[in-house]
């Protein structure tokens, strides 16, 4: 299998940690240890690193099965990260000559995947005029017999925009006369601005896959703990592909992830998320609205992340690394999600951090000789 590049995730990886102001970032600013020690109370005596079960405790299955409607712990194949549990659900469902769909934009390892895998990856586009929403009866004409899979991040990376639901009915509906299986990756659940979680994907055909992750809601990117819900006939299939890779998730993770996930403690992880989150979108925004000459956008409906259409005579790639070489600020470029002249600007990070990294953005765009504000 040759891949092709996955720049974003190179791009990330290689320069976050050398920056000083990191608005790369899709999650929140996460939680310290002593922070999750303090909400899951566990008895550092009481914890054996051995191997653990490899699919995932039976507790933490049950948690995450809980989150699914009719799901059970037979449903669940827990990963070390979303990002694994996107790569067994694609090495298990696709083979070389299988017709793909993506919704897009969207993050760039399950087409990436795809592709790397023999299959024919066929975009099927959001409309920005639309609310990054897809055009109504589109669903039917890119979804066509012959579909082997259908990928769809909701919410969205980068736009941050949740599906209408009926957006989900005619992907749904089209899957389904098609034959199609829907891998629908929702980390950015429970991460939403107003209003209630994002309706998930599950249970609206009988051929849905759900990956989702502890990263972005829940603001713990290093327990690097996933999940993926599935037909409980399918669970064999995807967790032998998993003892070839991690073979067993994390032990610590696997606890913590368990307590984070009870009932009790949940709500208040995902209140935090959502805390960042409407504390520091109107930063983001009033910067935004007070250069209508250069940005434009759409406030995402959930995820700490806003994708900015800039008004530059200047390739995105290009910006974003005159961004990080001049004013040590990373951003993603637009470009990763194959489309040009725009950013995709992360939020989560405390106040102070976020408002430095838009003033020496906006120190940039003035040598540049932007239009800025009077």
């Amino acid at each position: 299998m040759r891949v092709p590049p996955f720049e974003m995730e190179r791009w990330q990886s290689t320069f976050e940690h050398r920056v000083d102001f990191n608005l790369s970032e899709s999650g929140v600013h996460p939680l310290t240890l002593a922070e999750l020690f303090e909400l899951i109370d566990v008895d550092p005596s009481d914890v054996h690193l051995e191997y653990g079960q490899s699919d995932g405790s039976d507790e933490l299955k049950a948690r995450i099965a809980a989150l699914y409607e009719g799901a059970s712990g037979d449903n669940v194949v827990v990963t070390t990260g979303g990002a694994e549990a996107n790569y067994v659900v694609l090495w298990s469902q696709v083979s070389a000559g299988d017709r793909v769909v993506a919704v897009e934009p969207t993050y760039g390892q399950t087409p990436g995947l795809a592709e790397g895998l023999g299959a024919e990856v066929v975009s099927f586009p959001l409309e920005e005029a639309r609310g990054w929403q897809p055009a109504p009866g589109a669903a039917a004409e890119y979804i066509t017999p012959g579909t082997r899979l259908v990928v769809v991040t909701n919410p969205n990376n980068p736009t941050g925009a949740a599906l209408s639901a009926e957006a989900m009915d005619e992907i749904a509906a089209a899957a389904a006369a098609a034959g199609a299986w829907i891998l629908a990756d929702e980390v950015y659940g429970g991460a939403e601005v107003d209003g209630p979680e994002t309706p998930s994907f599950w249970g609206m055909t009988d051929r849905v896959i759900i990956t989702g992750s502890m990263s972005k809601a829940y603001g713990l990117p290093g327990l690097r703990l996933g999940w993926i819900v599935a037909p409980a006939d399918l669970h064999e299939e995807l967790w032998s592909r998993k003892d070839y890779t991690t073979i067993t998730p994390p032990t610590l993770s696997d606890l913590a992830a368990a307590r984070v996930l009870a009932p009790e403690v949940r709500p208040r992880i995902l209140e935090r998320t959502r805390g960042i989150v409407r504390a520091n979108l109107p930063n983001v925004t009033a910067w935004l609205d007070e250069r209508p000459e250069l940005f434009s956008y759409r406030p995402p409906d959930a995820g700490a992340i806003c994708y900015v259409r800039y008004h530059l005579d200047m390739g995105s790639s290009e910006l974003a690394e005159q961004l990080r070489v001049r004013k040590s600020v990373l951003v993603v470029p637009g470009d990763h999600f194959g489309m040009d002249h725009y950013m995709r600007i992360g939020f989560g990070s405390p106040a102070p951090h976020l408002d430095e990294g838009l003033g020496r953005i906006a120190e940039h765009l003035e040598e540049l000789g932007a239009a800025v504000p009077a």
